[in-house]
This record gives structure tokens, C-alpha cells and sequence, in this order.
């Protein structure tokens, strides 16, 4: 489904941002207050609006309310993205993804509007770190901070081939297979009959202590 998408902030982060979404087929507005950073992005994008990203007002001519998702890309200085956190909310923004660079920023921006706060550096630095200690998996983030999602290739040392029936992987260890990637052919909510084979991507879902317990099984 096409989204529409506020960017706010055009530096590094939020142009990659941009210009995925915008190759996605989504409506992107970015929004900055410089001209020069917003080069690389207006001839890709619905539309780039030159303006102060923290002033309500601007945000809200620009149609910050109409947005399904509104992105606080802002890089370093993080009063600006207090600023615009608020002006966005402030204008009617549904939904607020606010990037940040630590422990302390992330807390407040969430305190002061921020439905979702992203740290790039640091959940790359753990995806990272998982993919080394356990190469069978493809890629992971966290659902909350209870939750997770992994998806991780079947390989002929992993013990996942056969039948999710056989494989008995909820009854083990307490995760849901919610889908199965196969020569990028997705089956979503794979029944028991489903089997897994060497090549196959199985994505699963559990609590951070069952995804644990299972990366262990997988990495002997």
C-alpha cells in the first residue's frame, strides 16, 4: 500500500531514508531548512520543501497531519530534534519515528512525542554482532524491548530441515515461524506440513529469552 511519508531532516540518514521509499513507489516530503542539503533528494521525491523542520506552523502548511509517518532524521543536534518531535505532534502528526544517538536522547525524544525512537549506529552494532555469533542469521531487530524478530537461513548444519510439525519449534523453545522464504517465494504462516529445506529463510518471532534459547540450538 502507497504510504505517504514525512522526512524531516536531509542529511545522510534521512536521504537514504528518502530515496528507499521514494524507489518504493511512497509519496516522500522532505523537509529542511538548507537548500544545498536537500539537493540530492527533490529530483527523486513528491516534494522538498525548504523550511524549518521545528516551526509547527511550517509543518503543519505542509501537511504534516496527512502523513502516515512522519521521520525526525535530524542528525546531531538533538535540541532540533526535540524541536521538531514536538512541532510534528503539535501539528497532528499520527506517527513519529525520531532517530537517535544515545540512551538519554532516545528517552526523551520518546517522552516528548516519539512513538518509535531508532538508534542507526547502535541496532546496526547489534545486528551486527548477532550475524557474527550466529551466521545463520540473516537479519533480527526487536519488537519493544521484549521481543524479537529473526529471520535466519536453513543450512545443512542448523538442524532445521524437515517438517515445522516435526521441527516442533514452539513446543522447544517457545518461538512462532511467521513465514518461510523460499527462491524469494514468501509463504505467510506456514502450516505444520510445510517443510524446510537447505536454502530456505524461515522468519520467527519470540521473546528475546525463547530467540535466545534457540540461536544456542542452531550454533552447535
Amino acid at each position: 500500500m502507497r504510504k505517504q511519508i514525512m522526512i524531516i531532516g536531509s542529511g545522510r540518514f534521512g536521504s537514504a531514508v528518502a530515496l528507499t521509499l521514494a524507489d518504493g513507489g511512497h509519496e516522500v516530503i522532505v523537509v529542511d531548512a538548507s537548500e544545498a542539503s536537500l539537493r540530492d533528494v527533490m529530483d527523486h521525491v513528491a516534494h522538498a520543501a525548504i523550511a524549518d523542520g521545528t516551526d509547527e506552523e511550517a509543518l503543519r502548511r505542509l501537511g504534516v497531519a496527512n502523513a502516515d509517518v512522519v521521520v525526525v532524521a535530524i542528525g546531531t543536534d538533538f535540541e532540533a530534534s526535540v524541536l521538531a518531535t514536538v512541532a510534528a505532534r503539535a501539528a497532528g502528526a499520527q506517527r513519529i519515528v525520531a532517530k537517535a544517538s544515545g540512551v538519554t536522547s532516545a528517552r526523551v525524544l520518546s517522552r516528548v512525542g516519539a512513538d518509535e525512537v531508532i538508534r542507526p549506529e547502535h541496532d546496526m552494532g547489534v545486528r551486527l554482532a548477532m550475524q557474527i555469533a550466529t551466521p545463520s542469521i540473516v537479519d533480527a531487530f526487536k519488537l519493544g524491548e521484549e521481543h524479537e524478530v529473526v529471520e535466519i537461513e536453513v543450512t545443512p548444519e542448523s538442524g532445521l530441515t524437515g517438517t515445522l510439525a516435526k521441527l516442533r519449534l514452539r513446543n522447544r523453545f517457545g518461538i512462532h515461524v511467521i513465514a518461510v522464504d523460499r527462491d524469494e517465494r514468501i509463504q505467510i504462516a506456514p502450516g505444520p506440513e510445510c517443510e524446510l529445506a537447505v536454502g530456505d529463510r524461515l522468519v520467527v518471532i519470540g521473546s528475546v529469552q525463547a530467540i535466545d534459547r534457540f540461536e544456542e540450538s542452531i550454533d552447535r
